[in-house]
């Protein structure tokens, strides 16, 4: 496998890898997350707060587990041995650990401009159980999305299909349902994912750490959970979120 992926041919998921993990990854996320919603959507209910936060584990199985189980049938033991190298390649250049700091100070700086000119409403959150949320989506979903796909030269096309996210819309990471602004917040937070994916990306092609990516995906999400401002509205949200998404599209490391 020479320290990358490489499919075999052979079976669906040998041939056509980056399908077959996309398919399984979005079986087991949408359908663990369908089963925690299921007693309420039948009973034509609105979904609860604290059914979309049970949502966030199970959508988490579905990244974590298509990558190991997909890198073993793909390339063997040689690569899960591989794989297992990458998730544990700490050992790099101190400065490749300073792009970690782009999330928080960025949402931050952010945050405080808006609320600056636009609301005080914006002032920034410290909800520092937030890292809860953080430390579990960066450990386990890169070992999908970059341990095993990145490599396989997905680039780009992992974020734009990050609509992995769609269960958990109005339930994370979000201050309120999003009503008639749910798909424009949805595009805005779609697009601002996806340039921080790139990041993300960009980060893993220099060093080849998925240790680091996981951090750096951490810190992103950490920091959206952390200093999001709990109150805004729904309008609110969507022009801090299309903010955002300017300001990460347009910062570089």
């Amino acid at each position: 496998m020479s320290s990358e992926l490489q499919s075999k041919p052979g079976s669906f998921s040998q041939s056509h890898p980056v399908a077959a993990y996309f398919l399984l990854t979005f079986a087991i996320s949408w359908l663990g997350a369908f089963a925690i919603a299921a007693p309420h959507l039948l009973r034509h209910e609105s979904l609860p707060k604290i059914t979309g936060i049970l949502m966030f584990p199970a959508m988490l199985l579905g990244p974590s587990l298509s990558g190991v189980f997909l890198t073993g049938i793909v390339a063997g033991k040689t690569g899960l041995r591989d794989l297992s190298s990458r998730l544990l390649r700490a050992r790099v250049p101190a400065h490749w650990y300073a792009p970690l700091l782009i999330p928080p100070v960025l949402i931050l700086t952010l945050l405080l401009a808006l609320k600056t000119f636009l609301s005080p409403i914006c002032t920034p959150n410290f909800f520092l159980i937030g890292v809860a949320f953080g430390v579990p989506a960066g450990l386990l979903e890169e070992i999908g999305w970059t341990g095993f796909t990145y490599p396989l030269g997905a680039g780009i096309l992992l974020g734009l299909l990050w609509v992995w996210h769609l269960p958990m819309v109005n339930y994370l990471g979000t201050a309120t349902p999003q009503g008639a602004y749910w798909f424009p917040f949805f595009l805005a937070f779609t697009f601002a994912m996806t340039a921080m994916r790139v990041r993300i990306c960009w980060l893993y092609t220099n060093i080849k750490s998925v240790l680091i990516t996981q951090l750096m995906h951490i810190s992103s999400t950490g920091s959206l959970v952390i200093l999001s401002p709990p109150a805004v509205s729904a309008r609110q949200e969507l022009i801090w979120y299309g903010t955002l998404w300017c300001r990460v599209n347009g910062s570089s490391f």
